[in-house]
């Protein structure tokens, strides 16, 4: 099963990550676990932007046209595989500095599952208020972060010192890269494809 490593992230963080470190899945297994876990947050923002609407400050809810937020959440979904795919990359590249040689898959599944966390608070627009929605991401993105430092002196066999450095590497160039994707999208905006809303 796909996702069968989804409720010990959770459950067991720990004993998952020596069980995904035991098994190192093929490259097909990581990308599609990737693209079904991506799809939570664009089908989620896509039924919260087109049919409830998002409330920002007084007044009536934001809906954007159905073209519009197809084309927004589109673009999203293959921005957060993009992201993995590049943090995987950049896990490995940097992985002999620190006295590890694994494969790109094995980086890839760091990556995959770290962000695990931070795609399944895409169900958080189910309820599109913002101070929800960003109560849910940092407590997502927190989690992350510990299951990255959980995950790295296991998947990349380091010792706990060197990891720890390693893992806030790769925290540093996750949250580059995030900032990276958020800048692309209000460039994009900006260059005259702004949302259309509904009334």
């Amino acid at each position: 099963m796909i996702l069968n490593h989804l409720w010990g992230l959770y459950a067991h963080p720990v004993e998952e990550w020596h069980t995904i470190d035991n098994r190192h899945e093929s490259f097909k297994y990581s990308m599609s676990h990737i693209m079904i876990i991506a799809l939570i947050p664009a089908i989620c923002g896509y039924f919260s932007v087109t049919q409830m609407g998002w409330s920002v400050g007084v007044g009536e809810p934001l809906k954007m046209t159905p073209d519009t937020a197809l084309l927004l959440c589109a673009g999203m979904y293959f921005a957060l595989i993009a992201g993995v795919f590049l943090l995987g990359y950049l896990a490995h590249w940097m992985a002999h500095t620190f006295g590890s040689e694994p494969t790109y898959t094995q980086t890839l599944e760091l990556a995959a599952y770290t962000a695990t966390p931070l795609f399944m608070a895409g169900f958080a627009a189910l309820y599109p208020e913002v101070w929800f929605v960003m109560i849910v991401g940092l407590i997502a993105l927190s989690y992350s972060v510990y299951l990255l430092y959980a995950g790295v002196p296991i998947l990349m066999h380091i010792p706990e010192e060197r990891g720890f450095i390693y893992a806030s590497s790769v925290v540093t160039c996750g949250l580059i890269l995030l900032v990276c994707i958020m800048t692309s999208f209000a460039m994009f905006w900006s260059s005259g494809y702004a949302p259309a809303f509904s009334h």
